[in-house]
């Protein structure tokens, strides 16, 4: 049989993104041609290769067997197509740590399956307030930011409500200061649960600033302290505030923040936020 390529790419869009909604979004359609279409390919084929629900899809074991198939075929249909002078895409995000940390690895998955194969991306993490600046000086063609404090401007693709991090079986000392784990200044999280903790009259002190949210788990996980984190962040690590009597935390928004420098980059943008909303959803 001869598949169809669109059907294909949508099949890939849905098992990265793990929903059929936001593969709807990153290809620019909606859900209901994006399942049509997936069941075409099904019918094709004689196999199911998702297993769907209203929320969520999963690959099937034909679907997983399938996968890297689909997206050889993508890449040598891509590579048949591309020709010497063919304009190539580049793509600056940046990314706020906090806003993924840990999650990091799966987003970029996402975009890089959301993107066309010969895309040129270049990524680059950090504060929040720093990524934000290099967006506004024109470095960066989207960036996504985690905002503590409300404000305007951008996309907001979600919340992603931060809780206190500790390890299983951490303690807080009767009578000790609360030993925060943190980024450091001018981290807006940071500053965000001191507020929270001052506001509660809560002593604390700083046991272990990091330089990213990798690092600050890994102290967090050696017992050093506790650390305000959202959940993607922390990779899913419990919220301790409720047990330990700490303070609850601020909301928290997830933010896309982005111009259109090519007609090549509306469908990127498109992706990127597609999947976003998939990991904080």
């Amino acid at each position: 049989m001869m598949l169809d390529l669109e059907s294909v790419r949508l099949f890939v869009l849905s098992a990265e993104l793990g929903n059929l909604t936001r593969a709807a979004e990153a290809a620019g359609t909606v859900q209901p041609v994006v399942s049509q279409r997936l069941k075409g390919l099904e019918a094709g084929l004689g196999r199911k290769l998702l297993e769907r629900t209203p929320r969520f899809v999963r690959l099937t074991q034909d679907g997983a067997a399938f996968l890297p198939r689909a997206k050889a075929l993508l890449a040598a249909h891509e590579e048949a197509a591309q020709f010497g002078d063919a304009p190539v895409l580049r793509f600056a995000i940046g990314v706020s740590d906090h806003a993924v940390g840990l999650g990091a690895e799966r987003m970029l998955r996402k975009i890089r399956a959301s993107l066309p194969l010969g895309a040129l991306i270049e990524v680059r993490m950090g504060m929040s307030q720093a990524i934000q600046k290099l967006f506004e000086a024109g470095e960066l063609d989207v960036a996504v930011v985690r905002r503590e404090r409300g404000g305007a401007g951008g996309e907001v693709l979600g919340a992603d409500p931060l809780g206190w991090r500790a390890a299983d079986g951490w303690t807080l000392s009767p009578g000790q200061p609360v030993p925060l784990a943190t980024l450091g200044p001018p981290c807006g999280v940071r500053a965000a649960a001191i507020q929270q903790l001052d506001s509660a009259k809560i002593d604390w002190r700083e046991a272990f600033v990091a330089g990213s949210c990798a690092a600050l788990l890994a102290g967090v996980r050696a017992g050093v302290g506790v650390a305000p984190m959202g959940r993607i962040a922390s990779g899913g690590l419990a919220d301790v505030g409720l047990t330990h009597g700490l303070p609850p935390m601020p909301a928290s928004e997830i933010v896309l923040l982005a111009r259109t420098t090519s007609p090549e980059a509306a469908p990127a943008i498109r992706a990127l936020a597609a999947a976003m909303r998939s990991s904080l959803g």
